[in-house]
């Protein structure tokens, strides 16, 4: 799998072959499952309803048992009355959803395949020369123009390597772009991320895992 690599320092454009793990057989059945965890991680919580025991009510008795000719009843903090307990009503509780570390690997792979078969993955070399923001603006418009992206509808995922990531302040103020680490990077950020750029440095840093 090939991929278009942009310079930030001049108009030169060349070809790299990405490594073999970009060429992971698609499964999405394990790709579904690691971005249904990753969703769950997101929600700050759910809402919790107080019962019958909880709200601050008498326990007293409501009326005598007899001869009021009504129904019999305790106290009022029974789910019958207005300003009672709920019943069965939501806990509060959140689930804590966990993955092994192989399959998120595995399913990050997957992504960045599906990204590379639809020709959604780009590199830059010497990102580290960027210094100002408006650079970056001025390299993202070149990547905008070199593979024919909709400027109004593409976002951009930055991967940068761990020698080059004080450069991604640069990048940070620019709308639609989300900066992060290769470290970093997992199988939602990828397939939400829209078009992909690689710091090359990452492919001579780091190897992917398998």
């Amino acid at each position: 799998m090939k991929i278009n690599i942009y310079s930030t320092s001049s108009n030169a454009k060349s070809v790299f072959t990405l490594p073999k793990y970009f060429s992971e057989p698609i499964n999405l059945k394990l790709l579904a499952q690691v971005l249904h965890v990753y969703r769950a991680h997101q929600h700050i919580g759910f809402s919790k309803t107080k019962t019958r025991g909880e709200v601050s009510l008498t326990t007293a008795k409501w009326y005598r048992q007899k001869g009021t000719g009504r129904a019999r009843h305790g106290a009022k903090s029974a789910p019958l009355f207005v300003g009672g307990g709920i019943a069965h009503g939501p806990k509060g509780l959140k689930r804590k959803l966990t993955i092994p570390a192989k399959m998120r690997i595995k399913a990050r792979n997957v992504a960045l395949s599906l990204k590379a078969k639809n020709k959604k993955i780009t590199g830059a070399v010497k990102i580290g020369d960027v210094k100002k923001t408006k650079d970056a603006a001025k390299f993202i418009e070149k990547i905008i123009k070199g593979e024919k992206l909709d400027r109004k509808k593409v976002k951009f995922t930055l991967v940068l390597s761990s020698k080059n990531v004080k450069t991604g302040r640069n990048f940070r103020n620019i709308p639609k772009v989300n900066v992060v680490r290769f470290e970093d990077l997992n199988a939602f950020l990828v397939y939400f991320g829209g078009q992909i750029i690689f710091d090359k440095e990452v492919f001579i840093v780091k190897k992917i895992k398998k």
